[in-house]
């Protein structure tokens, strides 16, 4: 089931997409949210509210998966968030509406890749100033939103529990200079905030794609926690970059805001100092203004340990589809391209513990009055985004988890 707590997010304005199921509901499917209302966009379809629009197919809004949906011309999307901009807010069909707290929600989409970039220079330079001891940002950095392909297949919706890996890793409690290499479960787990695109529209194969025209193809943005065992990634990495510290577990938001939602706030994005090629080229307001926090939850006492802002990011979204497409790569709908790390320039504002505890070696002082340096079992990470300033009525709700033991092996 889903709290409650975030109806002031889902006003008329946002019009949000997801998966949901009930006991009324039992299969799988399509619908959107008004405040703590779910409803059934099936249901109102075969009531008839969208029978001016002939390029939406029948039958669309019952599948277990808004793939379908995403993928139609944008056009045709406008037109749907038209209708549902006057049907909302009249009187519904009684059995086309749930209350939220009696749903379950899916994954939005079925998703056929996750591409993870790096597109914060603050985040950037904290995690190799924690690590390494030197803030430079590697080479390409400044050329092209680095990233590399995660694990679409441990993608989870919002709420479910996400289990401690095991893993390989230096045994850093031996006091010998040569640290043994052990598989154990981590001990170093961590979370990152993070905003997803969801790609709607695909794109055919060496077909590629300037970032001044993808927002064509994407459907619309969720929050998404790249949880992170950092003792793992640390072996892993040299030379090849993240693989199984990352790949047992991601979280993201149950509805996906679209564009069309996000227009109102769109905001300047980075102005590069350095040419950057043809292709990611985007000098238009192309950010969008979101206010992320992230709280570390222990025994049911929160405390708000991050407040970052997304248009912070080097790189935007736009970017991140260009650059994926520009080896003639394809872009399908339901891929998920995460921004990486969403980090500000000073304390409060740092996206995840690598960065907060400068590696784990400054606790961070938590409302029950315990200090930890990572995730223990059994704490839970909520974080949520606003659309522009509180009270907007735009939002993403939350992006939960809960840290489990590590598996018996």
């Amino acid at each position: 089931m889903t709290s409650p707590e975030y109806s002031s997010h889902f006003s008329i304005a946002n019009i949000p997409f997801g998966v949901a199921s009930s006991k009324n509901h039992p299969q799988p499917q399509c619908v959107t949210r008004l405040e703590n209302t779910v409803i059934f966009l099936s249901v109102l379809q075969r009531a008839g509210a969208f029978s001016q629009i002939s390029s939406l197919p029948q039958g669309v809004f019952d599948k277990p998966s808004l793939n379908d949906y995403a993928a139609l011309e944008k056009s045709t999307l406008r037109e749907v968030r038209k209708v549902l901009e006057v049907v909302l807010t009249e009187a519904l069909p009684a059995d086309s509406t749930e209350e939220i707290g009696a749903v379950t929600l899916h994954l939005p989409v079925t998703i056929g890749g996750f591409t993870d970039f790096s597109c914060s220079l603050n985040h950037m330079k904290n995690g190799r100033r924690a690590i390494l001891g030197d803030d430079t940002p590697p080479p390409g950095f400044f050329h092209f939103p680095i990233a590399y392909n995660g694990r679409a297949s441990t993608i989870f919706p919002s709420g479910t529990p996400i289990t401690r890996p095991h893993g390989h890793f230096y045994d850093r409690t031996v006091s010998s200079e040569q640290k043994p290499v052990i598989y154990a479960p981590s001990r170093t787990m961590d979370w990152e905030l993070e905003m997803g695109v969801i790609i709607g529209k695909g794109v055919p194969q060496l077909q590629g794609l300037n970032a001044k025209d993808a927002d064509e193809h994407i459907f619309g943005m969720v929050i998404l926690n790249d949880w992170s065992s950092r003792d793992i990634q640390g072996l892993e990495m040299v030379p090849l970059g993240p693989l199984n510290s990352k790949a047992f577990g991601t979280s993201i938001s149950p509805w996906v805001i679209t564009l069309e939602a996000l227009q109102s706030f769109k905001v300047p994005g980075t102005k590069h100092e350095i040419p950057i090629a043809s292709h990611l080229e985007d000098e238009t307001e192309s950010c969008y203004a979101i206010n992320l926090q992230v709280e570390w939850i222990v025994d049911g006492k929160a405390t708000v340990v991050s407040q970052s802002k997304a248009q912070d990011l080097h790189w935007n979204g736009r970017q991140m589809c260009a650059h994926l497409a520009s080896t003639g790569a394809d872009l399908r709908t339901g891929d998920i391209l995460g921004t990486g790390t969403v980090s500000g320039m000073t304390d409060g504002s740092l996206g995840c513990l690598l960065e907060i505890t400068k590696a784990g070696t400054e606790p961070v002082a938590l409302s029950d009055g315990s200090e930890r340096r990572f995730l223990q079992d059994g704490d839970v990470v909520r974080m949520t985004g606003v659309v522009g300033e509180p009270g907007s009525g735009v939002g993403f709700g939350e992006c939960v988890g809960e840290l489990l033991p590590a598996r018996r092996v």
